[in-house]
Formats: structure tokens, C-alpha cells, sequence
């Protein structure tokens, strides 16, 4: 159960070729950044060569790209490369431009997958964060475009591409994963409308434009220097954008995306939506000095996943997920608790046991998330390495941490810690057995 890790770049690389809209000559370097950093641009055309974040609130026009701005620094079509980053499996980039937009290529995320695999991947020493939606997140624009969010176990795109007057409507789904983005969305092409073209074309405002760089469609008919590459190549390259632009919140997501109508505008906002969700669900953590938590499970989650209730029950909440093997829970100890009357009257003390227990269930609760587990009773084998350190009072809040160290079939083995106010008060190793209820 090895938790899978944060990845950056192994080492810089940089591709030459022509903006969308500008025209102009442009080099973009993708180079290595350290772990938590996520991704960020750089002109290094302009004084001081500024950064933009690749975040939402940066976002200042969704027209025809992604447009990402810090005060009169502008960013354009961002939505290739993250998504390229993203689809590939990078967490931490700096991409820097000597222009103001990355070079169009021939308008699919195929030239910076290249670049991605030509740099290399390296894995790095944090986790990977990645937020499990668990509950629906829905946003209809009321002008057609709809995009939800259900949970799910995976990173999913389904879209549903529509023209005006219903012109090339195709279906695109897929979970996502490096090997799926490189081979069926990556080489998706962009594509265009040729009545909404045109006035931009005699503006002069699309001067990188071509047909080696984007798929027109005038009428019926489909214009394009090449075949298509796929038979629904419009419905993938939106599920590329939808990738890019989501992204822009700032987490990867566990959960399935269902598009109908995408476009930079939509997309943006349910990033928007999701971040507005990611932070209201991270309130729920309380106030204290311990690791940020990646998804929250209140005391009816857990009681679905534990089979223990009250007065057995020692876990309140769970507010943190470190990848796959790592997990911090809550137990708030007061003077009410059913232990403190008889466990030295006058003197109330928590016993060391039920730390042990704590620490069990929560790791338990790492064990029985896993698909097969679920339903499961985890039993204990042995109990090794224990201490216990200081004591544990009424008005103490409980953090408990859990490390899944061994895992083969249905037997585990942990190592666990309880915490208050950041001081180890117990610890020890956990081995224990998953039996059918």
C-alpha cells in the first residue's frame, strides 16, 4: 500500500513554435519545481520575470483559451500545457515563456507530452494530495453548459460536445491516467466554427492560425491539412481542455466529470466551485497545530466504515488522508467520557489502552477503505514497540496517526501515535487481522 508520491520534472526541456493569436515566435521551458509548489508561469520576456500562479482567481478571460493574469502580466491558452502536466502525471512545474502564450503546435497537448517525457518524471518525497469528492458538485450555467461532479474512486471525463445547431455532437469517456491522456486525449486537435472565425480572421486577431494548427468546420464540411484522428476528436479535445482548466483549483480531484457543453468558461467556474468546496470542507477541521487534511469523515462516516459504537467508539472525526497508507483522526476526551468514574475517581486519566484502541481503529479505517475490505472487522495480532508518555486529561484533544507499514491480503501491520498539542503521548506497532462480520 505504498502511497503514491508528488512528481516533478527531471530535468528542464523547451519546444519552439508560434502563438495562437500573436503569431509571434515563442520558446517555452518546462523546468523542475520542489514538492506543494503546483504550477506556475514565468515571463522571463519582461523585467523582473515575473510568475503567475496557474490558479483560478488569476483567471481574467475564458474567450476561445484560459487567460491568467497578475496585474498587467498576462498569460494566455493555458489550458494545453496543465493539462498536459496534469494528464501526464506532474505535480510540481515552472513553465517559462519569452512570450505572452505557449506555442499552439497543431492545437492538441501532444507537443507538451513529448516535452514532459523528453524532461522526465521524478518522483519526489510528499505524498500526493488528492481530494476524493464525496458528495455531487453541479453547476448549470442556465445557457446550456452543465458540468457535475459525482464520486467516485477514479479521475473520469465524460463530455458531451454539441455545435450550434446540433453539428457534430459527439461522446467522449475515459478515466484518466498517463498512459490513457498520452494515447487517446493527448493528440485530440483543437477546433473551430468557421462563422466564428472568420470575423477574428479579418480583425487580424488569430495570426498563428491555420489548418495545421486547429480543425474548421464550415457547414458540413470538416477542414483539416490531415483525417481526423479519432471519430469523436472534437468531444476528446474538450475533455482536454476540461482537464486543463479544472485544475486551476488547485487539487486533483478523485471523482467523475460529466461535461455537456464545456467551454473555458464553464470549466473555470466549476474550478471556482470546487475550490470554494475544498475550502469549506477544510473549516470543518479544527483549530489546532496538526497536518492539512485532504477529505473529512464525520461520525456517521466512520460508523458506516467501524463496526464500533459507543462507548467503544474512539474516533470522532477522521481529517486527513496522506495518499493510500497515512491517516489522522480526532477523539475530543471529556470529563463525561464512561472511563473517567471508575479510571482513578478525582484524578481522571485516559487509559493507555483505549490509546492503543484508538490508534487500531484508526488504522483500521486505512484498511477497510480499500474496495474489498469494506464490511470487514479488523482484529488484533499483537501489540509491539508501546509506550505511553504522558498523560491524557479531560479537555485534551486526541490526534491520532496511523501508517500502514506492511499490508498482505487481509492481515496488516501499522505504526500509530496519539498526539496532544503536538506532543507524543503514545505510540506503538499494531498487527492485526480482517475477518467477515
Amino acid at each position: 500500500m505504498a502511497s503514491q508520491m508528488e512528481h516533478t520534472l527531471a530535468s528542464e526541456a523547451s519546444l519552439q513554435g508560434t502563438s495562437l493569436h500573436t503569431g509571434e515566435k515563442v520558446t517555452l521551458t518546462l523546468k523542475p519545481a520542489p514538492e506543494g509548489y503546483g504550477f506556475k508561469f514565468r515571463r522571463v520576456d519582461l523585467e523582473d520575470q515575473p510568475f503567475i500562479d496557474a490558479d483560478v482567481d488569476k483567471v481574467r478571460t475564458v474567450e476561445r483559451a484560459t487567460t491568467l493574469a497578475e496585474g498587467s502580466v498576462k498569460v494566455h491558452t493555458v489550458e494545453h500545457v496543465i493539462s498536459a502536466l496534469v494528464g501526464m502525471g506532474v505535480d510540481n512545474a515552472i513553465i517559462e515563456m519569452d512570450a505572452n502564450e505557449p506555442p499552439i503546435g497543431d492545437g492538441s497537448s501532444q507537443p507538451f507530452v513529448e516535452l514532459i517525457k523528453k524532461a522526465g518524471l521524478q518522483e519526489q518525497s510528499v505524498a500526493r494530495r488528492i481530494w476524493e469528492v464525496s458528495e455531487p458538485i453541479h453547476l448549470d450555467t442556465g445557457k446550456g453548459p452543465i458540468i457535475t461532479i459525482v464520486p467516485a474512486k477514479e479521475f473520469k471525463v465524460s463530455v458531451t460536445n454539441v455545435g450550434p445547431d446540433g453539428r457534430v455532437t459527439q461522446y467522449f469517456s475515459s478515466t484518466v491516467t498517463p498512459e490513457i491522456y498520452e494515447k487517446e486525449i493527448a493528440p485530440a486537435r483543437t477546433f473551430t466554427f468557421y462563422e466564428d472565425v472568420k470575423p477574428l480572421l479579418d480583425k487580424g486577431l488569430i495570426k498563428g492560425g491555420s489548418l495545421e494548427n486547429a480543425v474548421v468546420i464550415r457547414g458540413e464540411e470538416v477542414m483539416s491539412k490531415e483525417p481526423m484522428r479519432f471519430n469523436n476528436e472534437f468531444a476528446r479535445h474538450k475533455a482536454l481542455d476540461v482537464i486543463g482548466d479544472l485544475m486551476l483549483c488547485g487539487k486533483r480531484i478523485l471523482g467523475h466529470v460529466i461535461a455537456v457543453m464545456p467551454g473555458h468558461g464553464p470549466n473555470t467556474e466549476m474550478a471556482k466551485l470546487l475550490k470554494k468546496e475544498y475550502s469549506t470542507m477544510k473549516r470543518k477541521v479544527p483549530a489546532l497545530n496538526i497536518p492539512q487534511g485532504e477529505g473529512v469523515l464525520d461520525i456517521n462516516d466512520i460508523q458506516k466504515i467501524l463496526p464500533h459504537r459507543y462507548p467503544f467508539l474512539l474516533l470522532d472525526r477522521v481529517i486527513d488522508f496522506e495518499g493510500d497508507n497515512k491517516c489522522t483522526g480526532i477523539k475530543n476526551v471529556t470529563f463525561n467520557e464512561p472511563f473517567f468514574p471508575g479510571h482513578f475517581p478525582g484524578h481522571p486519566v485516559m487509559p493507555g489502552v483505549l490509546q492503543v484502541e484508538a490508534m487500531a481503529q484508526c488504522a483500521s479505517i486505512l484498511m477497510l477503505r480499500v474496495p474489498e475490505n469494506q464490511g470487514k472487522i479488523g482484529y488484533f495480532m499483537s501489540v509491539d514497540n508501546v509506550k505511553f508518555r504522558k498523560l491524557v486529561l479531560p479537555g485534551d484533544t486526541l490526534v491520532i496517526e496511523a501508517e500502514i507499514t506492511k499490508m498482505r491480503k487481509t492481515i496488516g501491520q501499522a505504526t500509530c501515535r496519539c498526539l496532544v498539542n503536538g506532543e507524543i503521548v503514545s505510540s506503538g506497532d499494531l498487527k492485526f487481522a480482517l475477518a467477515d462480520r
